[in-house]
Protein backbone atom coordinates (compact mmCIF):
# COMPACT_ATOMS: atom_id res chain seq x y z
CA UNK A 1 0.00 0.00 0.00
CA UNK A 2 1.35 3.54 -1.02
CA UNK A 3 0.97 5.95 1.93
CA UNK A 4 2.84 9.63 0.80
CA UNK A 5 1.59 12.68 1.45
CA UNK A 6 2.90 15.76 -0.87
CA UNK A 7 2.38 19.65 -1.08
CA UNK A 8 3.86 21.76 -3.95
CA UNK A 9 4.65 25.27 -4.42
CA UNK A 10 5.76 27.31 -6.94
CA UNK A 11 8.64 29.69 -6.26
CA UNK A 12 10.50 32.44 -8.14
CA UNK A 13 13.62 31.35 -7.85
CA UNK A 14 16.37 29.40 -9.43
CA UNK A 15 16.24 25.95 -8.43
CA UNK A 16 19.95 25.71 -7.39
CA UNK A 17 19.45 28.71 -5.04
CA UNK A 18 16.40 26.20 -3.83
CA UNK A 19 18.29 23.08 -3.29
CA UNK A 20 21.46 24.53 -1.89
CA UNK A 21 19.45 25.53 1.04
CA UNK A 22 17.73 22.06 0.89
CA UNK A 23 21.30 20.65 1.00
CA UNK A 24 22.55 23.07 3.72
CA UNK A 25 21.31 20.96 6.87
CA UNK A 26 21.80 23.43 9.21
CA UNK A 27 19.34 25.32 7.66
CA UNK A 28 16.45 22.52 8.10
CA UNK A 29 15.54 24.47 11.47
CA UNK A 30 14.67 27.36 10.11
CA UNK A 31 12.69 25.68 7.21
CA UNK A 32 10.67 23.34 9.28
CA UNK A 33 7.74 24.36 9.07
CA UNK A 34 6.38 21.83 11.83
CA UNK A 35 8.13 23.06 14.52
CA UNK A 36 9.57 19.46 15.56
CA UNK A 37 13.50 20.31 14.54
CA UNK A 38 14.99 21.98 17.83
CA UNK A 39 18.42 22.06 16.38
CA UNK A 40 21.11 20.33 14.47
CA UNK A 41 23.11 17.30 15.95
CA UNK A 42 25.90 16.56 13.28
CA UNK A 43 26.43 16.67 9.74
CA UNK A 44 28.46 17.62 7.08
CA UNK A 45 28.46 21.73 5.79
CA UNK A 46 26.28 20.05 2.41
CA UNK A 47 24.28 16.46 2.15
CA UNK A 48 25.32 14.09 -0.81
CA UNK A 49 24.04 10.85 -1.80
CA UNK A 50 24.97 8.31 1.28
CA UNK A 51 25.61 11.20 3.60
CA UNK A 52 24.58 10.64 7.43
CA UNK A 53 22.83 13.68 9.44
CA UNK A 54 21.43 14.01 12.90
CA UNK A 55 19.08 16.60 14.30
CA UNK A 56 17.59 17.23 17.86
CA UNK A 57 13.61 16.84 17.51
CA UNK A 58 10.54 17.24 20.00
CA UNK A 59 7.36 15.90 19.13
CA UNK A 60 4.48 15.28 21.35
CA UNK A 61 6.70 17.24 23.89
CA UNK A 62 9.07 14.45 23.62
CA UNK A 63 12.93 15.00 22.53
CA UNK A 64 14.22 12.87 20.72
CA UNK A 65 17.26 12.21 18.02
CA UNK A 66 17.17 11.67 14.50
CA UNK A 67 19.56 10.00 12.01
CA UNK A 68 19.17 10.48 8.91
CA UNK A 69 20.75 9.04 5.69
CA UNK A 70 20.50 10.77 2.02
CA UNK A 71 19.11 8.26 -0.16
CA UNK A 72 18.56 10.52 -2.95
CA UNK A 73 20.95 13.01 -4.29
CA UNK A 74 20.29 14.80 -7.78
CA UNK A 75 22.37 18.01 -8.00
CA UNK A 76 19.38 21.35 -8.83
CA UNK A 77 16.32 18.52 -8.74
CA UNK A 78 15.58 16.42 -6.00
CA UNK A 79 16.80 15.77 -2.47
CA UNK A 80 15.68 12.68 -0.02
CA UNK A 81 16.84 11.28 2.95
CA UNK A 82 15.31 8.51 5.71
CA UNK A 83 15.75 7.89 9.65
CA UNK A 84 15.52 4.54 10.69
CA UNK A 85 11.83 3.73 10.64
CA UNK A 86 13.04 4.04 6.50
CA UNK A 87 10.15 6.95 6.16
CA UNK A 88 11.17 9.07 3.09
CA UNK A 89 11.23 13.21 3.18
CA UNK A 90 11.52 14.31 -0.66
CA UNK A 91 12.28 17.63 -2.10
CA UNK A 92 11.66 17.59 -6.06
CA UNK A 93 12.27 20.43 -7.82
CA UNK A 94 11.18 21.28 -11.59
CA UNK A 95 12.93 24.53 -12.74
CA UNK A 96 11.47 26.25 -16.08
CA UNK A 97 12.92 30.05 -16.79
CA UNK A 98 14.23 30.93 -13.27
CA UNK A 99 10.66 29.77 -11.94
CA UNK A 100 10.96 26.53 -9.34
CA UNK A 101 7.54 24.04 -9.23
CA UNK A 102 8.75 22.35 -5.44
CA UNK A 103 7.27 18.93 -4.30
CA UNK A 104 7.85 18.27 -0.84
CA UNK A 105 6.74 14.31 -0.07
CA UNK A 106 6.54 12.01 3.22
CA UNK A 107 6.42 8.45 2.37
CA UNK A 108 5.64 6.66 4.94
CA UNK A 109 4.70 2.94 2.62
CA UNK A 110 6.88 0.90 5.10
CA UNK A 111 4.53 -1.41 6.75
CA UNK A 112 4.89 0.19 10.27
CA UNK A 113 3.74 3.43 8.53
CA UNK A 114 0.22 2.67 9.04
CA UNK A 115 0.64 3.09 13.14
CA UNK A 116 1.13 6.80 12.00
CA UNK A 117 -2.38 7.06 11.06
CA UNK A 118 -4.23 7.42 14.16
CA UNK A 119 -1.56 9.93 15.06
CA UNK A 120 -2.65 11.94 12.69
CA UNK A 121 0.58 12.52 10.98
CA UNK A 122 -0.66 12.53 7.26
CA UNK A 123 -2.87 15.97 8.12
CA UNK A 124 -0.28 17.00 10.56
CA UNK A 125 2.53 16.50 7.73
CA UNK A 126 0.58 18.22 5.08
CA UNK A 127 0.31 21.35 7.48
CA UNK A 128 4.13 21.28 8.28
CA UNK A 129 4.95 20.86 4.72
CA UNK A 130 2.56 23.59 3.47
CA UNK A 131 4.53 25.51 6.38
CA UNK A 132 7.95 24.49 5.38
CA UNK A 133 7.46 25.57 1.15
CA UNK A 134 5.71 29.06 2.71
CA UNK A 135 9.44 29.52 4.68
CA UNK A 136 11.23 28.00 1.89
CA UNK A 137 9.77 30.62 -0.65
CA UNK A 138 10.62 33.57 1.61
CA UNK A 139 14.16 32.29 2.32
CA UNK A 140 14.56 32.35 -1.43
CA UNK A 141 13.21 35.54 -2.45
CA UNK A 142 14.02 38.06 0.51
Amino acid sequence: MTRRVSVTRTIHAPAATIFDLLADPRQHVRLDGSGAISRLKSSPERLFLGATFSMHMKDFGVPYVTHNVVVDFAENKSIGWHHFAQFVWRYDLDEVDGVTTVTESFDYSKPWGVFLIPLGFPKRNEAAMRATLERLEVAVTS
